[in-house]
């Protein structure tokens, strides 16, 4: 089985963010866990989807019986 792995370049594309970012997450040991073979940095596929999965948040509840539009003007 080969495993599939992206570069910071690759992922930081994959979520629209700046590769900095990624490098910042490593620093500070935050984001997804990550390879570093022969002074490259990599990630694996798995290892990105089980992170994306644990990021996943639950939509907010509103209120029984009031609309979207309401419950966003009484939020804001």
């Amino acid at each position: 089985m080969t495993t599939k792995h992206l570069n910071q370049t690759e992922l930081s594309r994959r979520w629209s963010i700046s590769p900095r970012t990624l490098e910042r997450w490593r620093w500070l040991h935050q984001g997804p866990r990550y390879l570093k073979i022969g002074g490259r940095v990599v990630y694996r596929l798995d290892d990105i989807e089980a992170y994306e999965t644990s990021q996943a948040h639950a939509p907010t509840a509103q209120p029984a019986g009031s609309s979207a539009a309401a419950w966003a003007v009484k939020v804001s």
